[in-house]
């Protein structure tokens, strides 16, 4: 499986950048506050965090080439830049260190869920919160489709044998099961629509690429990826509204009990 195109991500990232800054609003954090950012990317929004004075924030990313552009970027100098560490959300090597763990875009990325609430349980500090946000049950279900059907025609259907897919977009009752399981108390989640559209087809076309079909175009020879590209851009000019991506966001808020 290939890293990200971590040049490219950050120059497109906006939708997530956006997303990511209305739960950094919720994160609300204290000076004096240890901060992990789980699932990072490139650092756009680590680095906001970072502003906040008397922070010390970590940001942490599975991806060597998402790690690489956040830390040899040239960054606009802020209070206390974050430290960034390669590592799983799922497996994180700390325990009672942080007063507050933020991700925005990731967790629908880690397979296990229940593993992975019980690693941010174990990294948080006694009364420690965490402030994310992910897809969530429904999430890109049109565009995902189109996919699944051209994956199974017969011009592509030779390069998908034992195709599995990478995302799980989890629904609320589950997740809240899941954080209970692993010790949060003060558990609220929330489902919410979040279409993103784009003005041309070309952006709709690289985003899609680069964020959403990268491991499907994975599985092509590379004179093959741009067809496939055109066939799923065709459709959805012809939604209504046009070139709009059916996002549906999970919001989760928990809180590791105090000592």
């Amino acid at each position: 499986m290939s890293d990200w195109d971590a040049a490219k991500y950050h120059r497109i990232s906006d939708p997530q950048l956006s997303w990511g800054r209305v739960v950094a609003e919720r994160l609300a954090p204290a000076a004096g506050e240890r901060i992990l950012d789980v699932g990072c990317g490139t650092g756009r929004l680590t680095e906001e965090i970072a502003r906040t004075p008397g922070l010390t924030v970590v940001g942490l990313d599975r991806s060597a080439s998402m790690l690489r552009q956040a830390g040899s970027r040239g960054q606009t100098p802020v209070v206390g830049l974050p430290t960034y560490v390669l590592g799983d959300g799922a497996d994180l090597p700390f325990v009672n260190a942080f007063d507050a763990i933020f991700s925005a875009a990731t967790f629908h990325w880690i397979p296990d869920h229940d593993r992975l609430f019980r690693s941010l349980y174990t990294a948080l500090k006694p009364g420690g919160r965490v402030v994310a946000q992910c897809g969530g049950a429904g999430n890109l279900n049109r565009l995902h489709g189109r996919a699944r059907a051209l994956m199974q025609s017969t011009d592509y259907e030779r390069y998908f044998s034992g195709w599995r897919d990478f995302n799980h977009f989890e629904n609320v009752p589950d997740t809240e099961e899941r954080l209970a399981r692993a010790g949060f108390t003060d558990v609220v989640v929330t489902l919410v629509p979040s279409p993103v559209p784009f003005e041309r087809p070309e952006q709709f076309s690289e985003f899609v690429a680069a964020v959403c079909l990268r491991h499907h175009l994975d599985r092509l020879p590379v004179e093959g990826r741009d067809g496939f590209m055109h066939l799923v851009t065709d459709q959805a000019l012809q939604d209504d509204p046009p070139l709009t991506l059916d996002y549906w966001r999970l919001n989760i808020h928990a809180r590791k009990a105090a000592a």
